[in-house]
């Protein structure tokens, strides 16, 4: 019965509703973790010696190894032009110094910051300079780059301030526009259940925003606080493809870095190829920095 339900679950997530509590967001955000449940019903199915119990469960974990048996595997490749990084930082941060050390050190090209605080920002721009020598703030999140950028402007994603821009970065092989966005955080309570109203309605807004972007490569940057498979963020990945996905090393989990669950940190691009792409080890932030390498 639970290989069935498991089996059900991973097959027919997306007709799981959202009306009560977000649920069906909520399942798709731990989708992967499903698969937890297959190692303990087989050593249950042994223990009962339970040929049948065994054979339904081949179903469950046929449908896991589709869905993400291939994140297993490393699908990096040599090559590219650019390496971008994304960061939340986190408000909370008690060294940025530090955390802006190892963000020169990871020698990205353009590197985009969510969650800046008025405190934080001015150590971030002191310790970026020197590698990045132009930068882009609006509001909470920020893009520094080692090549010219033009055409920022900040990107109305419908919560009332500033958490998302757009620019131009200028580089060797032509311009590229890059979003930075942290949207709405989402949480998980007893009475409400998956709270991500908010979060939704700022997903629907950015990905409009990119879909009329006039520029053909796009990258997005950015803590979206929802995972590839939250049909929340369907505006966004419908019209791009994620850098993890499609040139990882494994799962890619980002959030929480004491122990990562869900891949909320996304790098996504629209006319641009991902070659590669990886999770940098922890900062001071409760998020860890992801980066990727793309082609031109």
């Amino acid at each position: 019965m639970l290989a069935a339900a498991t089996a059900v679950l991973l097959v027919l997530h997306a007709e799981v509703p959202n009306r009560v509590g977000n649920l069906g967001s909520l399942l798709e955000t731990f989708l992967p973790w499903l698969g937890l449940a297959l190692p303990v019903l087989l050593v249950w199915g042994l223990l009962r010696r339970s040929a049948l119990a065994l054979a339904v469960l081949l179903l469950p974990v046929l449908l896991w190894a589709d869905l993400f048996g291939g994140l297993l595997s490393d699908r990096s490749a040599a090559g590219g032009d650019l390496t971008v990084l994304s960061h939340n930082v986190n408000a909370q941060n008690a060294d940025p110094a530090a955390t802006a050390r190892d963000i020169v050190a990871s020698h990205a090209d353009v590197v985009a910051l969510e969650e800046l605080t008025a405190t934080a920002l001015p150590v971030y721009e002191r310790a970026l300079a020197a590698a990045y020598p132009y930068r882009a703030v609006r509001g909470t999140v920020a893009l520094w780059s080692r090549y010219p950028v033009t055409g920022t402007r900040a990107v109305d994603i419908k919560i009332g301030w500033v958490r998302a821009l757009r620019t131009e970065v200028r580089t060797p092989r032509g311009p590229l526009a890059v979003y930075v966005a942290h949207l709405p955080s989402v949480r998980v309570k007893f009475d409400a259940g998956f709270t991500a109203d908010q979060r939704d309605n700022s997903a629907e807004a950015l990905g409009e925003a990119i879909a009329d972007e006039r520029l053909g490569r796009v990258v997005l940057l950015g803590d979206l606080n929802g995972t590839m498979n939250d049909r929340s963020l369907a505006n966004i990945t419908s019209q791009m493809r994620s850098a993890q996905g499609a040139a990882g090393d494994g799962m890619g989990f980002s959030w929480p870095a004491s122990f990562p669950l869900a891949r909320i940190d996304q790098i996504m691009t629209k006319g641009v190829t991902p070659v590669s792409s990886w999770v940098l080890p922890a900062t001071g932030s409760d998020h860890l920095p992801v980066a990727a390498r793309v082609r031109l």
